[in-house]
């Protein structure tokens, strides 16, 4: 056989590739890193430009549809200026009637709750303890009378003996004092049976005024003294009944001022200041001002014949300041606040709105009154302004409007019809 023999240095084996530098690989990194932030930059930026499409189409198509609002008329008309405070209700005269004399109390001659004129007999207490002590003042005054008399009669004949020399001076003046010691004892009587007939007439307890009468604070049959201090009963004079107010210092000025000129008229507003209540006068106003608060106080007055307001009940009330004849009023709910001040939004007769500036001179209620930027009989928009900027596109709508049975609106003020 033929054998082959290999030597090892004729053997040829392949070795694995060399590795690449160091600085070729850094610069292959470094360019993949460009080439994926290219890649994120164009991306972004095609993004960017698909919604900027979006949104100039939306746009497009927003303003080619009509934008459903709120609507109201600018009116000229007159306008009442109120002010409003939170005030409670008093009666006009409280009397906590309570004995004068101490006794036990044997009826009551009223009901709770019951309407009493002044003078009427409201309870008694045991007048016979004061019928004695009046039959026995009557007693010693008619002694102290005869006795009085009889002095009298002894001056005169002492007198007569006196001028004729029989008796000396000095008994003479002694019976001159005699009379008037009596004459005094019998006054002090007089004014013994005077306390008496009105300790008597103390014990029939009657009606200090006319009121209503609240609850009974003593019962029959108790022991009553002068010096209790709850009293029998509480009566309060309803008609007329006060309402005490206050207002903000800063009006005091304008509130004299209309005194001057006539009555002003007050109107009570329930707390949620929905329904009128009442209707009356301002009566007076405080003669301070508290510096806590900086308020000062008016009492008004009412008739309150339906008993319509009733002591410790919360009001609002409403004095008509003044009025302003002929003013442009705009629902308050149209004016909108920018950086360059008030504008309302004016619905053009081809349903585009346009933004005015304007001055809200007064705002009462629901009703502001402006002096420029709006004329009579235009339209603005009272709801929906969000959505809106000049030159959009809307469709009108007159929203429902809440008022008061009185024709107010809910928070008393007139409304804008």
């Amino acid at each position: 056989m033929r054998s082959v023999v290999t030597n090892d240095s004729d053997v040829s084996t392949q070795s694995p590739p060399a590795a690449p530098p160091p600085r070729r690989r850094a610069a292959v990194v470094t360019l993949a890193l460009v080439l994926l932030a290219l890649g994120v930059f164009f991306g972004v930026r095609s993004l960017r430009q698909k919604q900027a499409e979006n949104t100039q189409a939306a746009r497009a198509g927003s303003n080619d549809r009509a934008i459903p609002v709120g609507v109201a008329p600018v009116q000229r008309r007159d306008m009442p200026v109120y002010l409003t405070g939170l005030g409670s209700v008093q009666a006009f005269n409280t009397v906590t009637v309570r004995t004068r004399v101490d006794g036990q109390l044997v009826s009551v001659n009223f009901r709770e709750g019951q309407e009493v004129h002044k003078g009427d007999l409201l309870a008694v207490i045991d007048p016979r303890p004061f019928q004695d002590a009046l039959n026995q003042a009557e007693a010693t005054l008619s002694r102290d009378q005869s006795n009085l008399r009889n002095t009298q009669l002894d001056l005169e004949r002492y007198q007569a003996l006196y001028k004729a020399g029989v008796i000396a001076q000095q008994q003479y003046n002694t019976q001159q004092s005699t009379v008037g010691q009596m004459q005094g004892a019998v006054r002090a009587d007089q004014a013994a049976v005077n306390n008496a007939k009105l300790n008597l007439a103390y014990a029939h307890i009657t009606a200090p005024i006319t009121g209503r009468i609240g609850l009974r604070l003593v019962d029959p049959g108790n022991m009553v003294h002068a010096s209790d201090q709850n009293g029998l009963l509480v009566i309060a004079q309803l008609e007329p009944i006060a309402v005490m107010f206050t207002l903000p210092e800063d009006n005091l000025q304008a509130v004299l001022q209309r005194i001057r000129t006539g009555t002003l008229e007050v109107d009570a507003y329930t707390r949620d200041n929905r329904t009128r209540v009442a209707k009356g006068k301002l009566l007076t106003i405080d003669n301070q001002i508290d510096p806590s608060t900086g308020t000062f106080k008016l009492k008004s007055v009412f008739d309150n014949r339906d008993r319509a307001l009733w002591p410790n009940q919360f009001v609002n009330a409403r004095i008509l300041l003044n009025t302003i004849q002929g003013a442009l009023l705009v629902p308050a709910a149209a004016i909108q606040h920018g950086a360059q001040g008030d504008f309302v939004y004016v619905v053009k007769p081809d349903n585009v709105v346009d933004a005015r500036a304007v001055h809200v001179a007064l705002t009462e209620g629901i009703s502001s009154a402006v002096d420029r930027g709006v004329q009579a009989g235009e339209q603005v928009v009272t709801d929906g302004q969000d959505k809106l900027q000049p030159g959009s596109k809307v469709q009108p709508q007159r929203p429902a409007r809440a008022a008061s049975p009185e024709g107010t609106a809910a928070n008393g003020a007139p409304p804008v019809p």
